[in-house]
C-alpha cells in the first residue's frame, strides 16, 4: 500500500527546513526517524548557518548536500567541511555533541545551502556503542548510469553496486536524477521503502508525486518510477527496528534513557566540543 506524506516548515539555526519525518501518519521508514530538506535557501554575507552545539543519543545522523557546505564539529574532536556529494555519517551511540556552523571564508560570501539530513535509529544492541564520526568523500561514493538515469548509491546495496558506508541495521539511501519521460525500477529487496521528490515531479504507479512529497511502501510492492519533468529524487528504507521514542535531539528504545540525557545536559555532563565550548543549545522547557 502506498501512503503519501507531505512535510511542515522546521526553523534550523535561522533558516527554513521542511520536516517529513517523524510525521503523525508514519513515524518511520525502516530505520530512518527523521528527515529534513534544508533549502534551497540563499544567504547574503554574514547570515548563514549557526546550529550551536547540541546532543544526541542512541541514533546516527546522515548529512548530504546538493549546494552549499557546512562546518562540522563534534566531541570527539574532529572538523570536517561537507560539501556537495559528500556524505557525513555521526553514530552517537551513547553520547555525542556536535555543532553545525560555517568557515570564516563562507560567511563573506553570497552563497546557498540545499541538501538533506537524515537520522537513523540503531539496533536496540548497538544503542549505547562508542561514538563515532565518518567523513565520506563524494568519490568515495558508488554512481552508475542505469538506461541513463544518474544514481547513486550511499547507504547499503541496490542495483548490482554497494556503498562503503558502514551500517548498523539493513539500510538503504540512493538518489537519483530523471529526465522527463525516464523511467527507474525501484530497488528490490527493501522491506520499507521512501521515495522522496527533491524536485520535480514524478508517477510512482498510478499516483503522481509534485516535489517535496514522500511516498512510503512496504514490501512487496510492484511500481517504478516515472519521471513527469525533470526530477531529483531519494529513497531510503531498510529493515524496521521497532517503536523508538523521540524527544528533542534524542532518540532511544527506551524512555529512561531519554530522561538520563535530558538530566545530563542540563547539569553539562555531556563533554565539550573542542573550538566551540562558549555556546550550547539549552534543554527545552517541555
Amino acid at each position: 500500500m502506498l501512503k503519501l506524506l507531505t512535510g511542515h516548515s522546521q526553523d534550523l539555526g535561522g533558516f527554513s527546513v521542511r520536516r517529513l519525518l517523524p510525521h503523525q501518519a508514519q513515524r518511520a521508514i525502516g530505520p530512518w526517524v527523521f528527515f529534513d530538506h534544508m533549502g534551497p535557501a540563499e544567504f547574503a554575507p554574514g547570515a548563514g548557518i549557526n546550529v550551536r552545539p547540541h546532543p544526541h543519543i542512541n541514533l546516527a545522523t546522515v548529512t548530504y548536500l546538493f549546494a552549499g557546505e557546512i562546518l562540522h564539529r563534534d566531541s570527539l574532536g574532529s572538523l570536517q567541511a561537507i560539501r556537495p556529494g559528500d556524505l557525513n555519517l555521526m553514530i552517537a551511540g551513547r553520547g555525542i555533541v556536535h555543532s553545525e556552523r560555517e568557515t570564516e571564508e563562507a560567511k563573506q560570501q553570497n552563497r546557498q545551502l540545499h541538501g538533506l539530513q537524515l537520522w537513523l535509529a540503531l539496533p536496540e544492541s548497538a544503542e549505547e556503542v562508542n561514538p563515532e564520526f565518518i567523513h565520506y568523500p563524494s568519490a568515495s561514493l558508488p554512481a552508475l548510469n542505469l538506461q541513463g538515469v544518474a544514481l547513486r548509491v550511499l547507504i547499503g546495496s541496490a542495483y548490482g553496486v554497494s556503498s562503503p558506508v558502514k551500517t548498523l541495521s539493513p539500510t538503504l539511501y540512493v538518489e537519483a536524477d530523471l529526465k522527463a519521460g525516464q523511467s527507474l525500477a525501484l530497488p528490490e529487496g527493501v522491506a520499507e521503502l521512501g521515495i522522496y521528490v527533491a524536485s520535480g515531479q514524478i508517477e510512482l504507479g498510478e499516483q503522481s508525486l509534485a516535489s517535496y512529497s514522500l511516498a512510503t511502501l512496504e514490501a512487496p510492492y510492484q511500481a517504478e518510477i516515472r519521471a513527469q519533468t525533470d526530477s531529483h529524487i531519494a529513497m531510503i528504507g531498510g529493515e524496521p527496528l521497532g517503536k523508538r521514542y523521540m524527544w528533542w535531539n534524542f532518540v532511544s528504545s527506551r524512555k529512561d534513557r531519554i530522561e538520563q540525557a535530558k538530566h545530563e545536559w542540563q547539569h553539562k555532563e555531556f563533554p565539550l566540543v573542542p573550538g566551540d565550548e562558549e555556546e550550547f543549545i539549552p534543554l527545552p522547557s517541555s
